[in-house]
């Protein structure tokens, strides 16, 4: 019997976290009997007097927001870490447990005054802007002293734990490059040293093979017809990883040169990811006709080449991971149980089945809005 990923269970292998991932495909065929999650039927309104991050409201504590015009950024009422230096933690009482103080801040960035408009409702010029405050902070506070990482992120949607609906991501900036990161930094430093470069794909510093160069320029070669790439502009490709774990998960890269952070990005190569960052977000949105949930998250340099990053940086390679709950509709939701804690993780669509399903997705938001109509 001839392999087919369609339909036999295979493991994919994840270079950048060096973990695989077990694909069952033969599962989407199973009925779902688990929990659904609630459709969201009323649109928000544009302001909403019992938001904390509407313009000119009290937040829960206790500031006033100004009358905002584009974006704003605060630091966190409740940040999950605080400001340094921290104390000296006392010694262990055993070697497995020691204990490593962290300290640093945690930012609000509020992406649009009114309450209802999500990144897909944005006109592009907004979403400019919420890149050029994503990279001011990077800046700002990965040039302060003791930080060492700066993390970009944005939670979408109750199912993904976002508590407030007005549209707005966070910045935590901490002492320590947390786990995940590191490890995509210390596989991209490995295949540096002796990964496989393409003759015609970029390189990262020195000539020096990058993994995720190497990567994407792959995929852009392979191209869409039953891969995995769901758009691409002249900069950028969105594509559904050959790794992914999430059901429709999308990783956007740079692939026409190496580019380490948001801050060495040029005029047009902002223009093209505002454009990507609202494609991708629509065809989410249109996926399922509900406004779609997820977790996304940037990786790039740790800080800045004028902060204290680590000697070996500039392996990093700007990417930008999307990691979206739904399934099989707008009330179905991804668990990641059992096997997956215990495990590794599964999935069961195929990232090709998923990137064929948003790349047939329209790039006009299904509300129909005039901005989105104007701007896709």
């Amino acid at each position: 019997m001839a392999f087919d990923p369609t339909s036999h269970p295979h493991r994919r292998f994840n270079p950048l976290v060096d973990e695989h991932v077990l694909v069952s495909p033969h599962r989407t065929k199973r009925p779902w009997l688990g929990q659904t999650e609630a459709l969201q039927t009323v649109i928000p309104p544009e302001y909403d007097p019992t938001c904390y991050l509407c313009p000119g409201n009290v937040r829960s504590g206790g500031q006033k927001n100004p009358n905002y015009k584009h974006t704003f950024t605060f630091v966190n009422d409740f940040s999950a870490i605080l400001s340094g230096p921290s104390p000296e933690a006392p010694p262990p009482p055993h070697p497995m447990l020691t204990v490593q103080p962290v300290h640093g801040a945690c930012d609000v960035i509020i992406f649009h005054p009114h309450h209802n408009s999500t990144l897909p409702q944005l006109d592009l010029s907004d979403i400019e802007r919420v890149i050029n405050e994503w990279t001011r902070i990077y800046l700002e506070r990965g040039a302060q002293d003791g930080i060492k990482y700066v993390q970009i992120f944005e939670n979408k949607g109750s199912m993904m734990g976002c508590s407030n609906a007005h549209p707005h991501g966070q910045v935590w900036s901490l002492s320590e490059v947390p786990t995940i990161p590191a490890k995509e930094l210390a596989s991209l430093k490995r295949y540096s040293l002796g990964g496989h470069a393409s003759p015609e794909a970029p390189r990262g510093p020195q000539g020096r093979p990058c993994l995720l160069c190497e990567y994407a320029h792959t995929e852009v070669n392979l191209g869409q017809k039953d891969g995995r790439v769901v758009l691409q502009n002249e900069h950028w490709v969105a594509l559904v990883p050959w790794w992914a774990v999430w059901p429709f998960e999308i990783l956007l890269v740079p692939f026409h040169r190496h580019i380490t952070s948001l801050d060495c990005l040029t005029d047009a190569e902002r223009k093209t990811l505002a454009k990507m960052l609202s494609q991708i977000t629509t065809r989410y949105d249109n996926l399922f006709q509900c406004s779609f949930a997820y977790s996304m998250g940037i990786h790039q340099r740790p800080v800045p080449a004028s902060g204290a990053s680590e000697h070996g940086d500039e392996v990093a390679h700007l990417h930008i991971h999307f990691n979206p709950p739904l399934l099989r509709s707008a009330t179905v939701k991804k668990f990641l149980v059992g096997f997956e804690l215990m495990a590794e993780p599964q999935r069961d669509l195929t990232p090709e089945q998923a990137a064929e399903r948003l790349r047939n997705c329209s790039n006009h938001h299904y509300l129909g809005s005039d901005i989105t109509a104007q701007t896709k």
